[in-house]
């Protein structure tokens, strides 16, 4: 990897405030490339794009309202983007509902994501940019209803709902590909590895694990769990479409993970709720 290589790349890390994201937008900037830093705490972005040279965007991806003035706000910035990566993301014990009237997981996961990658999608594609999107192997065991899966009320578990947010993470990217296929855009969806994160806070019982010598042991620093998005900026490899497990390849195991149909539903039910159009054709 040569030093300096990105220079006069521009790249989109939202969930840079903490974490690989924080780390991803530092390896990007000491290669060279414009970073946006985006994050929802107006002190850490700040401090952390401060610290790596990037630049510091505020949004609360829990609020549609904020994601579409970052949109703006990137838009008026930056001539071209060539890279977004779709990193944010967050679990909650307990069912949450968003002022957008959302369950709280499916909306940081996906939604907010979408209608951002929406929003952008002119610039991008005028760009011949990469949307590189952060998923979880939770994917694998997950079950996405989409009846269900933005339901304000009815059965809830943290685990089984960032799993089913992850799983549409993966359709997501897969059906983002199909409709820009000869736009000259690019998309994957990467597991980091299991990586010592801020996403384990809420959890009563990961958190204190996940900080605990056996914990440390086990997961993955942020700055080495930001090592495949990193690589997805500029790999020469085929990925178009495709979900990665750190660097390797993997055809999804769940079913759903490639149902085409489900894929097409689950972004006709993405673009009703969040109220966007990503203006591509069928």
């Amino acid at each position: 990897m040569a030093e300096q290589d990105l220079i006069g790349k521009t790249i989109v890390v939202t969930g840079a405030s903490s974490g690989l994201g924080a780390e991803a937008a530092a390896k990007l900037t000491r290669r060279g490339a414009t970073v946006a830093v985006v994050g929802r705490s107006v002190e850490r972005t700040t401090e952390v794009a401060g610290t790596v040279g990037g630049e510091a965007f505020i949004a609360d991806f829990a609020r549609f309202d904020e994601v579409r003035k970052l949109a703006d706000q990137l838009l008026d910035r930056y001539p071209r983007i060539d890279v977004l990566a779709n990193n944010a993301g967050g679990a909650w014990p307990k069912r949450e509902i968003t002022v957008d009237g959302n369950e709280q997981t499916f909306q940081v996961n996906h939604l907010a994501p979408f209608l951002l990658t929406a929003l952008l999608l002119d610039r991008l594609v005028q760009s011949g940019a990469r949307v590189i999107n952060t998923g979880s192997m939770t994917y694998r065991t997950a079950r996405l209803n989409l009846d269900t899966v933005n339901a304000p009320t009815g059965s809830f578990t943290m685990l089984g709902s960032y799993g089913a947010s992850k799983l549409a993470t993966i359709l997501f990217t897969r059906e983002l590909a199909r409709r820009t296929e000869g736009t000259g855009l690019t998309t994957a969806a990467f597991h980091p590895g299991a990586v010592a994160t801020h996403v384990y806070d809420r959890s009563r019982i990961a958190a204190p694990f996940v900080r605990s010598p056996l914990g440390r042991l086990i997961f993955l620093s942020p700055e080495k769990g930001a090592d495949p998005l990193v690589r997805l900026v500029d790999t020469t490899d085929e990925i178009n479409g495709r979900y990665f497990h750190r660097f390797k390849l993997e055809r999804p195991s769940n079913k759903q993970a490639v149902d085409q149909d489900l894929a097409q539903r689950l972004w006709v039910l993405s673009e009703r709720i969040t109220g966007t159009t990503a203006g591509v054709a069928e």
